[in-house]
């Protein structure tokens, strides 16, 4: 399905808007694998159920946890960190968070586990988890590719209690780790080695200690020990699907507002939204919150200076090489950008019709929809992508475009 976007610059009749955007995905991923851990039955309240998030619910099902769900709120009976089930058979499909937090938990257990994925899923990296997890004691038979999906996993009943694990490629590694640590009924030590943003680590800490079990920090190593608690647990809107709103802001001259967005979110990319309000180009280090890599890519033409994005190297191996997908399409506009190693520079200019290629991210769809709000004849190809994340982006981008122009 291709969707055109409507060009509405200048023609805004009114300024503020409020808009409503899913729970964040971060977060529901996160509390629907620490509820299934927890001793008792936890309530999520306003759960995400895009594809990523439905994908990891299917999985926590698929490995005997009961779940309930009506609308976003979602009942679990965790299992008190040992598994009922021996052997299992799951499909983490292209959920990034998922394929790595699943393992992690899967290494803890008795039990054989097959593993499942999406084509897309077989070609990001997993490697240094794997390699982490076999420290730990986890055994691996690998279906096709050495160290890729799919695999079949044995968990150990005696697992190692310290391990290291490199987080250059992604911080999910690690928070991976600090989550299902607790199913080993004793205190581990993980070492983080390379370089990452924490913000997402932090997040990952904070909503552990939300369900009772603290990790202490020294010399950048953590020791996690304890047992998690059900409990009551309210998830906050996704920053990141925020983000496109407030970025349209910026080019529009509008006062979108994200209900329930709140300063001081756990969110990395809370950061993003923080940078839009004095940013008029310049360099900008994306590292801790390179999810917005494209969206401050999408709207960099219409600033008044050049923007370098730097820092953000990992981003190339994500649903796609998100780096060459912003110079691709950039280009296709004709927008004058420059390629680097770990980012791009990108030059004020006017975007020209053009269909933009999302190479099956849904980040490259929603990043260059809030592109077109200010240029005529942009195309986003295959916007269905979007329901990785947010089903109805189209639908809410264009009733806000409605309101905004009424």
């Amino acid at each position: 399905m291709n969707i055109q976007v409507k060009n509405i610059y200048g023609k805004t009749n009114n300024k503020k808007v409020t808009v409503s955007v899913p729970g964040s995905k971060s977060i529901t991923a996160r509390a629907l694998l620490i509820a299934a851990m927890a001793n008792g039955e936890s309530t999520l309240y306003g759960a995400q159920f895009s594809d990523d998030c439905q994908t990891f619910l299917n999985c926590v099902k698929g490995l005997g946890i009961p779940v309930e769900c009506d609308g976003t709120t979602v009942k679990i009976t965790g299992c008190g960190g040992r598994l009922s089930v021996k052997e299992a058979e799951i499909n983490v499909g292209s959920a990034g968070t998922a394929a790595r937090f699943l393992p992690a938990f899967l290494a803890f257990q008795s039990g054989k586990f097959t593993i499942n994925c999406s084509e897309q899923m077989k070609a990001r990296p997993i490697a240094p988890l794997i390699k982490t997890l076999k420290a730990l004691g986890a055994k691996f038979t690998f279906l096709e590719k050495e160290n890729s999906y799919p695999f079949i996993i044995e968990g150990t009943s005696a697992p190692c209690n310290e391990v290291e694990v490199d987080v250059t490629e992604s911080s999910q590694f690690l928070s991976a780790l600090l989550i299902s640590a607790v199913c080993a009924n004793k205190p581990v030590k993980i070492i983080p080695r390379g370089s990452h943003g924490l913000d997402y680590v932090n997040m990952t800490l904070n909503m552990m200690w939300s369900f009772g079990v603290t990790a202490t920090e020294e010399d950048g190593a953590y020791t996690v020990c304890g047992k998690y608690t059900a409990k009551k647990y309210d998830i906050e809107p996704d920053v990141s699907a925020a983000s496109y709103f407030y970025a349209a802001n910026k080019i529009l001259g509008t006062q979108i507002s994200v209900k329930g967005v709140l300063a001081h979110s756990m969110q990395g990319d809370i950061n993003f939204i923080n940078l839009l309000k004095n940013f008029d180009g310049g360099r900008v280090d994306m590292h801790a919150f390179s999810d917005q890599a494209l969206t401050l890519a999408a709207i960099a033409p219409y600033l008044s200076k050049p923007t370098e994005i730097y820092g953000v190297a990992h981003i190339r191996k994500q649903e796609c090489d998100r780096i060459s997908a912003i110079v691709q399409n950039l280009t296709a506009m004709g927008v004058k950008c420059e390629e680097r190693e770990d980012g791009v520079k990108i030059y004020p200019s006017a975007p020209k019709p053009a269909t933009i290629k999302t190479f099956e991210d849904h980040r490259v769809a929603m990043s260059f929809a809030v592109c077109g709000l200010r240029a005529d004849g942009i195309i986003i190809e295959n916007a269905e992508v979007c329901s990785k994340t947010f089903k109805e982006y189209f639908t809410v981008l264009n009733g806000v475009c409605d309101e905004l122009t009424y």
